[in-house]
C-alpha cells in the first residue's frame, strides 16, 4: 500500500506513537518493582520508537494533526512520568534524580502550557515553534534519565550522573526564560500588526 492512499489517523508512525504510549506503564512498572534492566530497556525501545515514527512520517510523507499532537503528548508523559518515578525516595535503586531538579523540569512545562494557553486565548496565535535551546533541553532530559537508569544497572562513578543533573537544571532554566523572551517578542510584534496605520 502506497503512503499516499492511507486515510484517517491510524498511519504507521501514529501507531508507533501509541505504542511507545503503552510502554510508559511497561516501564513505569519496571522501576516500581525493581527491575531496572527492563526499565532500562523500555526506556531505550521508547527512545528509539520516538525517532522512528518522526522518521517514517517525514520519509513516507505521513505527517498528520493527530500525530503532530499525539507525539509531543507521548515524549512529555514519559519524561514527566520517568522524572516523578526516578525522585521518589521509596525507589531502592543507588541512584535517585533530586526531587528539586524534578520539581524544575515539571513546573517548566506547567509553566510553558499555560503561557501557551493564555496567549491563544486572549490573542489567537497557536504556532509555537521549538526553538533550538528547548530541543536541546529535551535531549539533556532524555540523556539524564539513560544515565540514571545506567547507574541502577551498573555501578557508575557518581559524576556520571551529576554531571546531567547540572546540565539539565542550567538548560531547563536557560530554555525557559529564552521561550518567555520569544513569546512574548512575537505577541508584541503580532499586537503591532494589527494596529491601524
Amino acid at each position: 500500500m502506497r503512503a499516499e492512499n492511507l486515510k484517517g489517523p491510524w498511519t504507521i508512525p501514529n501507531l508507533i506513537t501509541l505504542l511507545r504510549l503503552a510502554v510508559i506503564p511497561l516501564f513505569l512498572y519496571s522501576i516500581a518493582v525493581e527491575r531496572p534492566v527492563a526499565a532500562l530497556l523500555l526506556f531505550v525501545l521508547a527512545g528509539v520508537s520516538d525517532g522512528l515514527d518522526g522518521y517514517l512520517a517525514r520519509a513516507l510523507r505521513m505527517q498528520s494533526a493527530v500525530g503532530a499532537v499525539l507525539d509531543p503528548i507521548a515524549d512529555k508523559l514519559l519524561m514527566i512520568t520517568s522524572y516523578i518515578m526516578l525522585s521518589i525516595p521509596s525507589y531502592r535503586a543507588p541512584v535517585h534524580i533530586p526531587e528539586g531538579l524534578t520539581f524544575l523540569v515539571i513546573s517548566r512545562d506547567v509553566l510553558m502550557m499555560l503561557v501557551a494557553l493564555v496567549i491563544i486565548l486572549t490573542t489567537g496565535m497557536k504556532d509555537f515553534p521549538a526553538t533550538f535551546l528547548g530541543k536541546t533541553n529535551t535531549v539533556i532530559q532524555i540523556l539524564t534519565v539513560l544515565a540514571v537508569l545506567c547507574a541502577d544497572v551498573w555501578p557508575l562513578p557518581m559524576p556520571f550522573v551529576w554531571v546531567p543533573f547540572g546540565a539539565v537544571a542550567a538548560s531547563t532554566i536557560v530554555s525557559g526564560f529564552h521561550y518567555a523572551w520569544l513569546v512574548s517578542r512575537r505577541v508584541a510584534e503580532q499586537e503591532k500588526a494589527q494596529r491601524p496605520g
